[in-house]
C-alpha cells in the first residue's frame, strides 16, 4: 500500500485536461481511472488486447483487471486472460462514504453527508459468488482496496424524498485505507470475520460481517467451496461451519485431503 501514489494517481486523474467539464464527464469513472492508474502509472500499460478482449492493466504482475460490480461480466474474460497469464482482479470497497445528492433539474448538490455504512473485505464474497468456478485457478487472485469515497447520487427514486431506488452518478475516491490480498487458498480466512461463534451459522456470520442473511449465505457458500470453512453440520435447516486448518503450502487440509484420494 502506498498512499503517496494513491493521491498521485488521484491527482491526475481529476486534474486531467480530458475531463474539462468536472466529473463524470469521460466514458471511464473517476473511481475506475484512479485505481488502475494507482496499480500502473505508465498509460502504456494500459487498455491491452488480449485475445478478444481489452485489459486494464498488463505489466510485469501480469493482467490486472479493475471491476467495481457484476463480477458476472468478468466470465469470459476470465476464461481467455486465465489461459495466458496471472490475473489479479482488483475490487474498491468504500470504507467510509460521503453522499451528495444531485438534483437533476437544476444541477444543485447537497452538503455531503457520511453513510452509516463501512465498507469491509467481506464485501466481495457476494460478487466472487458470481466467478466461484475460476476460484481454485492459482492464477487468479484478488486485491480488494479500502478507500474513502464521495459519492454522488441523482435525486430520482420512488420514494418521497426521492432518495430509495436512486441512480449513482459518480464516486471519487479521497483516501486509501488499507488493501487485502487474496494470493492462495489460505488466504480466504482473511474473509471470515473474528466475530463468529465456533462453530457458527450464516445468521451469526452475517452479524459478524455486517451482511444480509442471503448475502451471508452466498458468502459461506464460496468460503466452503474454497475450502475457507468447513460444514459440520445443520441446526435447523441451516448448515453449521468452522474454520478450515490451513497449512503452508497454501491449500486447506480438507482439500489436501480431497486431491490425496
Amino acid at each position: 500500500m502506498n498512499r503517496s501514489l494513491f493521491e498521485q494517481a488521484c491527482g491526475k486523474v481529476l486534474n486531467s485536461e480530458s475531463k474539462p467539464n468536472g466529473i463524470g464527464t469521460l466514458g471511464e469513472k473517476t473511481l475506475h481511472a484512479v485505481i488502475k492508474n494507482y496499480f500502473e502509472p505508465d498509460p502504456a500499460k494500459h487498455e491491452i488486447k488480449i485475445g478478444s478482449y481489452i485489459a486494464d492493466i498488463v505489466n510485469d504482475q501480469g493482467i490486472l483487471e479493475v471491476q467495481t460490480r457484476q463480477f458476472n461480466k468478468l466470465r469470459n474474460k476470465l476464461e481467455v486472460f486465465l489461459s495466458v497469464s496471472d490475473v489479479t482482479v482488483i475490487y474498491p470497497v468504500a470504507h467510509t462514504k460521503w453522499l451528495i445528492w444531485i438534483d437533476e433539474q437544476t444541477g444543485e448538490t447537497t452538503k455531503k453527508r457520511k453513510s452509516p455504512k463501512t465498507g469491509q473485505p467481506y464485501d466481495i464474497l457476494f460478487e466472487l459468488y458470481k466467478i466461484k468456478n475460476f476460484l481454485p485457478n492459482p492464477r487468479l487472485k484478488l486485491c480488494i482496496v479500502l478507500l474513502d469515497v464521495e459519492e454522488y447520487r441523482f435525486l430520482n427514486g420512488w420514494s418521497q424524498d426521492k432518495k430509495k431506488g436512486s441512480s449513482r452518478y459518480e464516486r471519487i475516491p479521497t483516501g486509501l485505507i488499507d488493501e487485502v490480498s487474496i494470493n492462495n487458498r489460505n488466504d480466504y480466512s482473511k474473509l471470515i470475520p473474528e466475530g463468529p461463534a465456533k462453530p457458527f451459522t450464516s445468521k451469526e456470520f452475517a452479524k459478524s460481517a455486517g451482511l444480509s442473511l442471503s448475502t451471508s449465505q452466498a458468502a459461506l457458500n464460496v468460503l466452503n467451496f474454497v475450502g475457507a470453512v468447513t460444514r459440520t453440520g445443520k441446526i435447523g435447516n441451516r448448515y453449521v461451519y468452522e474454520r478450515t486448518l490451513n497449512k503452508p503450502n497454501g491449500l486447506p487440509l480438507s482439500v489436501q485431503h480431497e486431491i490425496k484420494e
